[in-house]
């Protein structure tokens, strides 16, 4: 077994600084020992796919992460694994645990059959794994290889933790409490979903600043905002379906003194509702989050989402938003996005349904979007 803090700190010193998953016995003393460190940042997210999106965005804005969770929750990171950084070439470091190990000590019969088919998962997904360092005469050979594959292929490398892989390590610090907001969602002017998207997408383009990045959901969102003008500045989602805010959240926190726009879509921000309670605690001042409501998903046919019985302010004003409001036109959603603010704010903008015929699709690949994003905050392609 190895010391937690011996590979913390290898890994620190390669540049391992924001880490993100959901916790794991067997995980145990390593998530203790990156929340009790002072250089390292640790976010608690909702599920395994939430973690994989904080730590890409993470490195869009320059800093290495590195994702942990169980495996049998690797499933919920299959999507953005496949669809995000592997369509953007976004590399990180996954550790996930080998519960219900073939041969292994006995487990919970929910682990059986992930156990036996964890790394043929990894292999399926084109994601190259070894197993997690047991002695710390390994850990520098081990982290060689990973950071290596990475800036070499730009992709994700997996560490594979069995069971007694590492010390036990007791937590010392203790959960940072934040304030709790009132759910009053201040409505502003403009008849009910007078806007079209592009309307809204346009506004919010006039209202950015130099310096500002704006993320923008899959499906047509992401197209209409790139019709309304491509900018280095800008990343148009393509699947990972609801990941955009945790992915604005991990850019958030390695770019604090940047404002980033995600801006949300019904059906994905339902997807992965999870998050804003991830935001809120986390509570990056300058994330703005932004959805744009037309209750349905109508980049697959117009299918009718739940969003009409859903009062979103009120939701993320109790995960924790200290400034959320309502908009139904174009005008209202910009001038929200200029007003000065300590957020992570919330702007639920009601958009009429329909879009262009015309409509193109982005000309430069998502590789090319996120390396271009890259070198626009000043990281390294």
């Amino acid at each position: 077994m190895i010391p937690a803090p011996r590979f913390v700190e290898a890994a620190r010193s390669r540049g391992f600084s924001l880490y993100s998953g959901v916790p794991c016995s067997y995980l145990k003393p390593f998530i203790n020992c990156v929340i009790d460190s002072p250089q390292l940042h640790y976010i608690g997210a909702a599920n395994e796919g939430d973690a994989v999106a904080v730590a890409a965005g993470a490195w869009l804005g320059g800093k290495r992460a590195v994702i942990m969770f169980q495996n049998s929750g690797l499933g919920n990171a299959v999507n953005p694994l496949t669809s995000l950084n592997f369509t953007f070439r976004i590399p990180a470091l996954i550790i996930t645990t080998l519960r219900g190990e073939p041969g292994g000590a006995p487990d919970e019969p929910q682990h059986e059959l992930m156990g036996a088919i964890t790394t043929n998962m990894l292999e399926l997904m084109q994601v190259p794994w070894e197993y997690f360092p047991a002695n710390e005469s390994d850990i520098e050979a081990v982290l060689e290889r990973a950071t290596r594959y990475m800036d070499t292929h730009h992709l994700p490398y997996a560490l594979v933790m069995r069971k007694g892989t590492v010390d036990s390590y007791a937590l010392r610090s203790r959960p940072q409490k934040r304030p709790t907001f009132s759910a009053s969602c201040p409505c502003v002017s403009g008849s009910p979903a007078s806007a079209s998207r592009a309307e809204v997408l346009q506004a919010l383009q006039s209202a950015t600043r130099p310096g500002d990045i704006m993320l923008a959901t899959t499906g047509f969102t992401g197209r209409e905002l790139y019709a309304c003008g491509d900018s280095d500045n800008q990343l148009y989602m393509v699947g990972s379906m609801g990941c955009v805010s945790s992915l604005a959240l991990g850019l958030a926190l390695a770019q604090p003194n940047r404002r980033i726009i995600a801006v949300d879509g019904d059906g994905a921000l339902l997807m992965r509702m999870g998050a804003m309670a991830t935001i809120g605690y986390e509570h990056p001042v300058n994330l703005t989050h932004i959805l744009l409501d037309n209750q349905r998903h109508e980049s697959t046919g117009g299918q009718s989402t739940v969003s009409h019985s859903i009062d979103f302010c009120a939701i993320a004003a109790a995960c924790g938003y200290p400034q959320v409001a309502h908009a139904t036109a174009s005008a209202d959603a910009g001038r929200f996005l200029e007003q000065e603010r300590k957020g992570p704010g919330f702007l639920h903008v009601k958009i009429r349904p329909g879009v262009a015929d015309d409509l193109p699709r982005p000309d430069i690949t998502p590789a090319q979007v996120a390396q271009r994003l890259r070198r626009f905050v000043g990281g390294h392609p």
